[in-house]
């Protein structure tokens, strides 16, 4: 019974070493690439269990997924203008080719991204050297990351890699650089205040102007209109007019009692007090 039960153990653990050996899984993340003897005999694209020659055959897996190439430190390019720029930048890339992807850098990625870097850097620094500062900021941008994709696909084909896209992240001007570009800026914009503020001021100056000759004209015709409801109202009565502005007058002049005032007794100031005798 002992020796059935090792047997029986032993042709199990054979199985699954056979198992091991002759079935392999694909993931549909992954392209697997058939290799016999260092021959490459077959590219498996879809998933699900497979077999394979043991000891003969040996499968290398690769990634199907979009991978993301970026550049660890700002590179310095020089535009058409001798300008020098700092540009960051990243690229998105798959393999397409399992088969010329392992032929041409050994199925390695570290070697293609290195590859797609130097293409990419290449293109990058032509492309800006035959552009101003100005287009490679914001004028043409989208132009010089589109061509700049075309050209660089163009090379990763013949190591069966597809670029998807190129992304330049930031473009700017080196910080030496920056601060005097910043500083004409303020000066510019200043110079532009000042002649806002200027020109303000003379529009204000302007508008009081404006507005004090209308009050003036407003007023000159309410003095105008209160002479004439006086003079009517002088000439239906002059003596009780003459009379008001008398009394008037005396309200005013003796305001308080410690008011002196010093004139004539006989002028016409009290004629109106001499009557009341």
């Amino acid at each position: 019974m002992r020796v059935r039960l090792q047997l029986l153990f032993f042709l199990l653990a054979t199985a699954l070493v056979a198992a091991n050996l002759c079935l392999f899984t694909v993931d549909q993340r992954q392209y697997a690439l058939v290799l016999q003897l260092g021959e490459v005999k077959g590219v498996i694209d879809t998933p699900g269990l497979r077999m394979k020659w043991p000891l003969i055959q040996q499968i290398r897996f690769f990634d199907k997924r979009v991978l993301t190439l970026d550049s660890p430190e700002p590179e310095l390019f020089i535009t058409s203008e001798k300008k020098n720029v700092l540009v960051d930048s990243y690229v998105k890339w798959r393999i397409t080719d399992p088969k010329r992807f392992y032929t041409s850098v050994n199925g390695d990625e570290t070697r293609a991204g290195i590859r797609l870097a130097q293409t990419i850097n290449d293109g990058l620094r032509a492309e800006f050297g035959r552009r101003t500062v100005h287009d490679v900021v914001s004028g043409a941008r989208d132009k010089i990351m589109e061509d700049m994709r075309g050209k660089a696909n163009q090379d990763a084909q013949k190591i069966g890699v597809e670029v998807i896209d190129v992304r330049l992240k930031r473009v700017e001007l080196p910080p030496s650089v920056s601060e005097n570009v910043y500083e004409r800026m303020r000066s510019e914009r200043k110079q532009v205040a000042y002649k806002l503020r200027a020109e303000g001021a003379a529009e204000a100056e302007k508008i009081r102007a404006e507005a004090y000759r209308e009050a003036q004209t407003i007023k000159g015709e309410g003095d105008a209109r209160a002479a004439a409801i006086y003079a009517q109202a002088y000439s239906q009565n002059p003596e009780f007019y003459a009379f008001y502005r008398s009394l008037e007058a005396y309200r005013n002049s003796f305001s308080s009692k410690r008011d002196l005032f010093v004139v004539d007794p006989d002028t016409d100031f009290f004629r109106y007090l001499k009557k009341a005798k």
